[in-house]
């Protein structure tokens, strides 16, 4: 796990002050000595794990057992998440966001409103996986139906496709249509309605793989401990724990409880995570033979969205740009003088490599290159400078950015806009050659990184690895 400099730390306590007001003093934050005893117990417990499970996504998604096959797609970002409503019947004290309007179904902020759209850009990105999510897909259960049918139609069994529900709208009837229309995979939160395993023992018989994922509730920890036996007996394959994160939607209700709140790239609850290892460490102390996956919120911040920004970045990378480990579109540029630079571009000319690789500007005081043509450059020659831009989808053009148009065969427009997030960031002469070694070169993100990238550089090249760093 590679530590948060001090500035990145103030950045992220200056963030969550900036969302939370005066309200950020009500909350019981983690405190040193608390972080240094959790920070223990957590080394302990993985230590103790670590012969019997696996630490995927660079360490961020601790297993025992297999994943669910939904749960690998989304671990090599290959899925699409279909919000298929916006409204629930269920008022569970951690949900995120308000669930009350039905609204159009939508993912990555493009509405589909009919299924067959919705289907072709399932086909047009290539994805191998589709999750149906909400609010409660079964409150809308017929256009839950239609979109499940119409990717199934067009994709066929080469994509997996799972729904997320709190089943207390479940009906074998209900199930058997779901089945019918294509479902694979059927996920409950079996804590929105007091742990019934009613549902899920019903939809065994009826959905190839039934899922239990739920948040893991310290409070209900004992509770869950005593049910993991009898899930894998109702028939459940898998299950998934999440960790209780704040939202300014739950946070009067997260407020109310007993628990410690950590910083970092969003607020975090410290028990829920503690909580989640622990029924791993049962799992792998009983050696049960329910698979359970623990699916941090880090994995979720930094793998899931670097599996986005990677997917939409292909198709706005230049010739002699690149793309790093986190998604973001990267160009390295030379800079100085006309002399300076003109002279490594002669260089290039001279060689026999693909011109498109590189690029002068008019005044031939900056050359943009590939990081392949690294050791081909005199990097000491002039100032090196790193930009960095995300690819994002859009359903309409803002005319602030570089943008290309894709046109699904139905005859909607999406578009995806290349922002620039950091330009021109000078690298130091003394970072030349640990960058070249681990951005150019592919070597590991070692911990002297830290001491001498800029961590914007850090975030911008690489996903850290590793759980939530306690703080």
């Amino acid at each position: 796990m590679l530590p948060y400099s001090s500035i990145q730390r103030e950045k992220f306590i200056a963030a969550n002050a900036t969302e939370y007001g005066a309200q950020a003093q009500t909350l019981a934050w983690a405190a040193p000595a608390q972080t240094a005893c959790a920070q223990e117990r957590r080394m302990h417990a993985l230590a103790e794990m670590a012969p019997h499970i696996e630490l995927a996504a660079k360490q961020t998604k601790p297993h025992w057992r297999a994943l669910s096959p939904g749960c690998r797609i989304c671990a090599r970002g290959e899925w699409s998440c279909l919000f298929i409503n916006g409204q629930c019947n269920c008022r569970c004290f951690y949900c995120p966001t308000a669930q009350n309007d039905v609204g159009v179904p939508t993912t990555n902020r493009l509405a589909f409103p009919t299924p067959a759209e919705y289907a072709e850009y399932v086909e047009r990105f290539n994805f191998s996986g589709v999750s149906i999510s909400g609010g409660e897909p079964l409150l809308t259960f017929d256009r839950t139906l239609r979109y499940i049918a119409a990717v199934r139609r067009r994709s066929g069994s080469a994509v997996h496709i799972w729904m997320y529900t709190n089943g207390t709208l479940a009906t074998a009837q209900r199930l058997k249509q779901l089945h019918a229309a294509g479902l694979d995979e059927i996920r409950f939160d079996i804590s929105a309605a007091g742990y019934d395993l009613e549902k899920p023992r019903m939809a065994a018989d009826l959905i190839p793989c039934v899922t239990v994922e739920i948040p893991a509730i310290p409070e209900d920890g004992e509770r869950l401990t005593a049910l993991l036996p009898q899930l894998h007996q109702v028939g459940v394959r898998h299950l998934n724990l999440h960790q209780l994160r704040l939202t300014p939607y739950n946070f009067a209700h997260l407020q109310k409880r007993n628990y410690t709140f950590m910083h970092g790239e969003s607020v975090t609850v410290l028990e829920s995570e503690l909580t989640a290892l622990s029924l791993l460490q049962t799992a792998c102390q009983q050696e049960l033979a329910l698979p359970i996956n623990y699916c941090s919120y880090v994995y979720k911040r930094r793998y899931q969205q670097a599996a986005v920004r990677r997917r939409n970045a292909q198709s706005m990378v230049k010739p002699f740009e690149s793309v790093t480990e986190s998604g973001f579109i990267r160009s390295l540029a030379l800079v100085g003088t006309l002399a300076e630079v003109d002279v490594q571009a002669e260089r290039l000319r001279q060689a026999p490599i693909d011109s498109t690789l590189w690029s002068l500007s008019a005044k031939k005081d900056r050359l943009v290159f590939h990081p392949s043509l690294w050791p081909r450059i005199d990097i000491g020659a002039g100032r090196l400078l790193l930009s960095y831009a995300e690819a994002v989808l859009a359903p309409n053009i803002s005319y602030r950015y570089t943008f290309t148009e894709l046109r699904l065969k139905s005859g909607k427009k999406i578009y995806l806009e290349k922002r620039p997030l950091g330009t021109d960031i000078e690298m130091a002469a003394q970072t030349h050659r640990l960058f070249e070694k681990m951005a150019v070169n592919g070597g590991a993100c070692s911990p002297d990184a830290q001491e001498t990238l800029q961590d914007e550089i850090l975030d911008y090249e690489f996903i850290r690895a590793g759980l939530q760093e306690y703080f």
